[in-house]
């Protein structure tokens, strides 16, 4: 083990360290309070416990210098010997705090955001995602500029971070963006943390009003992972489609708009997202509703094809459209407006072989297309239950018609060319798909503290035709 008598610095050494602007982080461990009150210029207040040395530690760059400062000097001293045999470039100030005569500072640092106050500042913040580059490409917030952890420890990478906006940090859960705030600290640019990571954003739900008569549709986006649900109220008497969690959202917009939700429905099985209709319907009274076509180790009201469910003056009629899932459902209301699930989206089709049965679903596909969905009004208006990460909105909302979707592509072929093509489609599975549909389908208990977790990384539903 490296003793502790090689990892002091002089208060002199780290003053010429800091003055010569040498990278190198930072750290006080003294209580908040007290570093608030006044710390050394360029230092972040942390803390060393248990979290820090399983999430943080690991995602500090083997090659950055650390330098950190107690009072007295004995728990730097200490903690700069146990990150020292992690492999960690660790030192501590010798002498502790109170040696030290150069500049001071007072106030906090390593700020946090909230996802949902990001979400309404987006345009006005410089995003910085400090994943590698191979994260990065898997996933994104828009508009977040890649710039790996170990990049900010360049002079010149910080040059393009930009002087005027407020700087955003992001990774998967918060730790490698907290470091990286550190290192920004270090620089004189003030930032803040994305709360819970990418993993937080997930979890953000925004409602945007489409159809407002005869009968109102809202449709609440998971804009992290473009899962789309919809509330269609009809007589101050509301359904949900395919909810999502937070569960909560919908209560607070029923409040929010003076509705009562009585219904509740998932068009099928999902795979990239948890389902939150059992603890919505718990929540609100309401009766739950699920393909009889799909196998479920719960109790609900099973629907299957032209059955109809009331609710105000509007009917929800039955269509089964397998392709995606073998039980898979699709939601007519008054004949104007179609709820397709993951069957037909804005920009592509659903995809059949999350079931590992590609061709046979490809075949159920191509039948509820065309001798189904594509049969219904042009004017039709279609709402799916995501999008993709490039579908551009319709002020604000993700929807089509089933006019716009006999132009898409595949559309034209003969059943044997479009199986042929479907099938022969490779595309990578939505993270967790498994345990997901395990949940779900009621095999297995949702532990809700897993789900930012589970529903981490894109949706992956739709068939990419190019």
């Amino acid at each position: 083990m490296i003793q502790t008598s090689n990892l002091g610095i002089s208060p002199s050494q780290l003053n010429e360290d800091l003055t010569n602007q040498k990278p190198l982080l930072l750290f006080d461990l003294r209580s908040k309070d007290v570093f608030e009150s006044s710390h050394i210029e360029g230092s972040v207040h942390a803390v060393c416990d248990v979290q820090a040395k399983e999430k943080i530690m690991p995602k500090i760059p083997k090659n950055t210098k650390i330098v950190l400062i107690s009072e007295p000097e004995d728990f730097s001293k200490e903690t700069a010997n146990m990150m020292s045999s992690f492999g960690l470039d660790a030192h501590y100030l010798e002498g502790g705090f109170s040696s030290w005569k150069g500049n001071l500072s007072k106030g906090q640092t390593g700020k946090i955001i909230l996802p949902d106050d990001l979400a309404q500042k987006l345009n006005d913040v410089f995003l910085v995602d400090v994943r590698n580059t191979d994260e990065f490409s898997e996933y994104k917030i828009p508009g977040s500029v890649n710039i790996p952890l170990d990049d900010l420890f360049n002079s010149e990478t910080l040059q393009k971070i930009p002087k005027d906006k407020q700087i955003v940090t992001i990774c998967p859960h918060g730790n490698r963006a907290m470091v990286a705030s550190f290192a920004l600290a270090r620089a004189g640019i003030n930032s803040h943390v994305l709360k819970d990571g990418l993993a937080g954003w997930n979890q953000v739900l925004k409602p945007v009003t489409v159809v407002n008569e005869p009968i109102k549709i809202i449709q609440v986006q998971k804009i992290g992972k473009g899962c789309l649900s919809h509330i269609v109220v009809s007589e101050n008497k509301a359904t949900v489609i395919d909810p999502l969690y937070p569960f909560q959202k919908y209560i607070e917009i029923s409040k929010q708009l003076g509705f009562q939700i009585i219904n509740v429905i998932d068009t099928h099985q999902h795979a990239d997202h948890v389902s939150s209709a059992r603890d919505l319907v718990k929540a609100t009274g309401s009766k739950l509703y699920l393909s009889k076509y799909e196998g479920y180790d719960y109790d609900a009201n099973f629907v299957g094809d032209a059955d109809e469910i009331s609710f105000g003056k509007s009917k929800l009629r039955v269509i089964h459209t397998p392709g995606h899932t073998p039980g898979s459902l699709s939601y007519v209301i008054d004949e104007k407006y179609v709820f397709t699930g993951d069957i037909l989206f804005v920009e592509s089709i659903g995809r059949p072989d999350l079931r590992d049965n590609a061709e046979e679903f490809a075949q159920d596909l191509y039948n509820t297309l065309h001798n189904k969905l594509l049969g219904l009004s042009d004017q039709t208006m279609v709402f799916p239950t995501h999008r993709g990460q490039d579908v551009e909105s319709v002020n604000g909302a993700f929807y089509s018609t089933i006019g716009n979707s006999k132009n898409l592509q595949w559309i034209d072929l003969s059943k044997e060319e479009f199986i042929k093509k479907v099938v022969s489609i490779t595309l990578p599975r939505p993270m967790n798909y498994r345990k997901i549909i395990t949940i779900n389908k009621g095999e297995l208990e949702l532990v809700h503290s897993d789900i930012p977790d589970l529903e981490i990384g894109p949706n992956r539903c739709a068939i990419d035709p190019n």
